[in-house]
């Protein structure tokens, strides 16, 4: 251990970047394994952002509309993600969306409407911190909608989003799936942690009680949503750092847009990591 090469502080000041220090590390054979992992997922996410300012000023120059959808059980990464996505967008034609409960005057309404009004304007992309879907399988499983509800929404959604590609919106849906184990391990990790109290909340807990049940409604939700014009992408979670990664890595892939042969990395999702669904896949959850 004392031949063992080493770090100096002397080294620290003459290294300018992360790049430099990633070199520093592999060229002198320095055993920091978890460094050199973080800093090479720094400098990939930073190269793919690059890639997303690309994108998002070429879908503001062409008026184009896009809707990212993250769903998933509680604790997959739906908030990490998007905040990786619109850490260096321009915040005026960029959007999050995360709508809280109905109100008493949205429960009366059509199912949709108050989604309607937060869709994408021309040169705008929009993320969904949760959708629509909140029917698909949170609101039966938790008896917050009725059965016929339940069945209306199924039979309504395929007909919504065919309206929305016929009129030119673009809509990704990702679903984050995430094993039981994991799901716990972050649920604990939260209580552990003050500053993401806030993140945990009862319905949260009844994730692990009612895992099988939340396992049939998003079975149902991809036998009856999963469409050509809008299908399912599933993406495996259980690393958050490659989730986030290989999901801007997705929509990427699906834009011809200004610049992309000038990329400074892959922008080819991982399969192992990023597929379509359909009905024999190997799904974490």
């Amino acid at each position: 251990m004392e031949n063992q090469p080493k770090i100096t502080a002397e080294d620290f000041k003459k290294i300018k970047s992360n790049e430099e220090l990633l070199s520093f590390i592999t060229d002198n054979n320095i055993p920091f394994r978890s460094v050199e992992k973080e800093l090479i997922y720094e400098e990939e996410l930073r190269k793919l952002q690059i890639e997303l300012v690309k994108l998002q000023q070429w879908v503001a120059k062409n008026n184009k509309r896009v809707a990212v959808i993250f769903e998933g059980r509680d604790a997959a990464g739906k908030g990490g993600n998007i905040r990786r996505f619109m850490e260096h967008l321009n915040p005026r034609s960029s959007r999050l969306v995360a709508l809280n409960k109905p109100t008493e005057v949205e429960m009366g309404q059509w199912y949709f409407q108050r989604y309607i009004k937060e869709l994408p304007n021309p040169g705008e992309i929009v993320f969904f911190d949760r959708s629509w879907y909140n029917r698909a399988v949170v609101e039966p499983v938790m008896g917050f909608c009725s059965e016929a509800q339940y069945r209306k929404f199924l039979v309504q959604v395929p007909e919504f989003e065919h309206m929305l590609y016929e009129d030119g919106v673009v809509v990704i849906k990702f679903w984050l799936s995430i094993t039981k184990k994991e799901q716990l391990k972050r649920f604990e990790a939260r209580m552990d942690n003050p500053l993401k109290h806030w993140k945990f909340s009862p319905v949260d807990k009844k994730g692990q009680e009612l895992w099988d049940r939340y396992t049939y409604y998003k079975a149902e939700m991809f036998t009856n949503t999963h469409t050509t014009y809008c299908p399912w992408t599933i993406i495996k979670t259980n690393s958050k750092k490659i989730a986030r990664l290989e999901a801007i890595r997705h929509v990427l892939s699906k834009f011809d847009y200004d610049g992309k042969e000038d990329a400074l990395t892959n922008l080819n999702p991982d399969p192992n990591v990023v597929m379509r669904y359909y009905r024999s896949v190997i799904q974490n959850d």
